[in-house]
């Protein structure tokens, strides 16, 4: 998949290789997605990003055309992939911006590359750490969690099956469905469906308990770069501020309306204003 004025390279992070797609001129700013996706749900924002910014969407440990190796799937060392591929690319400040897994993956990198991260934003996702991480397993809009993190049987049980989960998992998390192109939905299942990438992205999950751990530590330490945290207004967005409050001094944003979890593809217009207004301002 391409875009106009953006160019794809693999760069090499310690042991891995991360693909990256890079365009526009500005201050650095890397863009992380979630899960079951790639950079390509950045697509919408990135062309209006990069009218101010030197943009980097790459695809995590794990996903799309990155390196799928056995281990390194915790937010600890997905953040330092990150932050070896702004160091290779030259870049060694930047602003940060995650959304779903790539939101807790921000989070860790936030934490450990304080010197690094100029702005972090943080788009509809609860994180590790935060004081109703434990309860929120309980929550319907997280059923998935337990799933992803049993061992071995969610592959089993998702081979060839990857197009089916996929555009449920999109679709019921969806508020503006015509936001979400059946093309670009089977996009991200034929990515998912690549050897590796299925296990890779559930490994992301499988982290959860060393995570928490990690992020509880970094919560004593309280971040002080200037944090956005946004959500839907149907998903996340009522909480995430409080959230975000727990772990940094600076933290503003709230609900972007009528959307659900999909912030970068259901409101890419007004997603992309409140992140340049947010990285112009602080």
């Amino acid at each position: 998949m391409t875009l106009d004025g953006f160019e794809h390279c693999m760069v090499k992070a310690g042991e891995v290789n991360i693909h990256a797609v890079v365009g526009g001129e500005g201050a650095p700013l890397v863009l992380l997605h979630g899960f079951p996706q790639t950079w390509w749900e950045w697509r919408k924002m990135m062309p209006i990003l990069a009218q101010h910014h030197r943009v980097v969407a790459i695809d995590m440990r794990g996903a799309g055309q990155s390196d799928c190796p056995q281990g390194g799937y915790d937010k600890a060392q997905l953040a330092a992939d990150t932050h070896a591929v702004m160091e290779a690319l030259g870049y060694p400040t930047y602003a940060v911006c995650g959304h779903d897994i790539g939101g807790m993956v921000g989070l860790a990198q936030a934490a450990l590359f304080r010197n690094a991260v100029t702005h972090f934003a943080i788009l509809d996702v609860p994180v590790p750490g935060w004081s109703r991480w434990e309860a929120i397993f309980s929550d319907p809009r997280v059923w998935h969690f337990a799933f992803h993190m049993k061992a071995n049987l969610p592959e089993r049980l998702l081979y060839n099956r990857e197009y089916d989960y996929v555009s449920t998992f999109i679709f019921d998390r969806a508020y503006d469905h015509g936001a979400h192109d059946p093309a670009d939905v089977k996009v991200f299942a034929d990515a998912f469906a690549q050897p590796g990438r299925t296990r890779g992205g559930l490994e992301w999950y499988r982290a959860f308990p060393k995570d928490h751990a990690d992020a509880l530590e970094w919560k004593k330490n309280p971040l002080q770069m200037p944090v956005l945290a946004l959500g839907g207004d149907l998903r996340w967005g009522p909480e995430i501020v409080a959230m975000m409050q727990e772990f940094a001094t600076n933290v503003t944003g709230g609900g972007i309306a009528k959307c659900n979890h999909w912030l970068p593809e259901e409101r890419p217009v007004e997603t992309s204003q409140a992140l340049l207004e947010f990285l112009s301002a602080a």
